[in-house]
């Protein structure tokens, strides 16, 4: 038991799982690409009075990047699309429904083996990859969503 806690062989970061919603409702998220997983701590700079031989960085908040998600162009029926569509078209004429979403990175069991949540999760920005006559290749969407507070829980 001790072993499987200080495993640290590499993971494949091609067999992965995301649910957005609670109880993962919307049901057709299945992605090519996950990307934007971090944050950051902002600084700022203080110049210490007296002391010219650094500047003193000052914590002043953690900043997240947006969660990016990649996938095959859906049907308007998706309710990850409608989703989207009620947010970045409303016009802010609707309320904004936040999602929790969940990225899973699963092993050759599709059991996950380290879990990413990020709350509060709402579209920010939706674009279609450019179309070219002369590639073989999938025309994909880009989803970036923004959230409050994200947490690694495996």
């Amino acid at each position: 038991m001790i072993d499987a806690l200080f495993d640290d062989h590499p993971l494949p970061a091609f067999h992965f799982a995301v649910s957005i919603g609670v109880l993962g409702l919307l049901t057709d998220a299945a992605f090519q690409e996950v990307g934007g997983i971090g944050s950051e701590m902002t600084t700022e700079p203080f110049h210490e009075g007296g002391e010219n031989r650094y500047v003193l960085q000052l914590p002043t908040g953690a900043k997240n990047t947006n969660l990016t998600l990649k996938r095959g162009v859906a049907s308007l029926a998706s309710p990850l699309v409608l989703w989207c569509k009620s947010v970045l078209e409303g016009g802010l004429g609707e309320s904004i429904t936040p999602c929790l979403v969940n990225v899973l990175l699963l092993d050759e069991l599709h059991l996950p083996v380290r879990t990413w949540t990020f709350e509060n999760a709402y579209p920010v920005k939706w674009s279609v990859a450019g179309f070219n006559a002369m590639r073989n290749e999938v025309a994909l969407e880009t989803i970036e969503l923004s959230y409050t507070t994200s947490t690694r829980m495996l």
